[in-house]
């Protein structure tokens, strides 16, 4: 078939180089790989001419290489080395990403919101910056900043945080405030309605019976999905107890915050520098933490917050 195309367009060069002479008439075309042969004959004049075929090159261009990309290596710490990640997470892109969803929903860049249980609520987590003065040391000038951006949210519980509030309440409608909710709302979605964060501290502590960390990890999932889907950053929490018996639950929240590549503070790293590490020795329930582990806590929690903020506030 190449043969024969050469030989075509061979063909096609004479005829027309001959064009202002008397038309020719082909007689015979004769093909061969080896060799071809042309007979024309023009003014009743037989012209043979031999065309030798040595070769047929065909030049094959070779598609365009995509250049090779070397994908940034991940050198976050596993979630089974959770104790050693850091108290203060790096901010990921992924936060980015989350928030600006958010703006274009028209989340409030200035708010955030506490979701979960008692060891969340103002007078424990938080609150004391907006009822207060506080100390800030020379390396924690940089908060008061944060701490003026965000005035009037640390003092609030909001709809999803109180008291014995776990995972599953939370998503439960039953739970949720009769007042200042509406009638198909779980305290999460009454919260986001109210309150149009866009951050929020997210921190299930509370034992109930019969939670085991897969039952934990299915419902912590389904309040980051919401979360996520709703633009607002969701800030995980390790906890300082370990009710569980083998970390499990910290375990589970430093494998989501890995998966949805979200952010932790790491309180039980803090938690294990304080006396009785963190535990409120008056109660000795090995669940509730001390006045002093509050304000470490707060602190922590801010500091993460503050992180957060100065990576996407000038991405609005």
């Amino acid at each position: 078939m190449k043969y024969t195309k050469l030989i075509l367009i061979l063909l096609n060069a004479l005829i027309i180089t001959s064009c202002t002479q008397p038309q020719p008439t082909v007689q015979t075309v004769h093909t061969d790989v080896e060799d071809a042969t042309v007979l024309i004959e023009e003014n009743s004049t037989l012209t043979q001419m031999t065309i030798e075929i040595t070769e047929v090159v065909t030049e094959t261009t070779s598609p365009t290489e995509t250049p090779a990309f070397t994908p940034t290596p991940d050198t976050r710490m596993l979630p089974e080395d959770w104790k050693k990640w850091s108290v203060n997470p790096q901010i990921s892109g992924t936060v980015m990403d989350i928030f600006l969803h958010g703006q274009e929903l028209g989340r409030n860049p200035n708010a955030f919101s506490k979701i979960g249980d008692c060891q969340n609520v103002k007078e424990a987590f938080l609150g004391f910056f907006d009822r207060q003065v506080v100390y800030l040391a020379e390396n924690q000038q940089h908060l008061q900043e944060t701490i003026d951006n965000f005035s009037g949210y640390f003092n609030r519980d909001g709809f999803a945080v109180k008291g014995g509030l776990n995972a599953p309440s939370s998503l439960n409608p039953l739970m949720a405030d009769p007042v200042a909710c509406q009638p198909d709302e779980n305290p999460l979605m009454c919260e986001v309605r109210n309150n149009n964060p866009a951050y929020a501290f997210v921190s299930f502590e509370l034992w109930y019976e019969g939670r085991s960390a897969e039952n934990y990890e299915t419902y912590l999932r389904q309040v980051l999905d919401y979360l996520i889907s709703q633009g607002i950053v969701p800030i995980l929490l390790t906890k300082a107890d370990n009710t569980e018996g083998d970390d499990s639950i910290n375990y589970t929240i430093a494998k989501l915050a890995y998966e949805y590549d979200i952010p932790m503070v790491n309180w039980w790293y803090t938690a294990h520098t304080l006396p009785n590490n963190g535990m409120d020795p008056e109660r000795n329930d090995d669940f509730h933490i001390s006045s002093t582990a509050w304000t470490e806590r707060s602190y922590d929690a801010l500091e993460t917050l503050d992180a957060v903020w100065r990576t996407v506030r000038d991405l609005q």
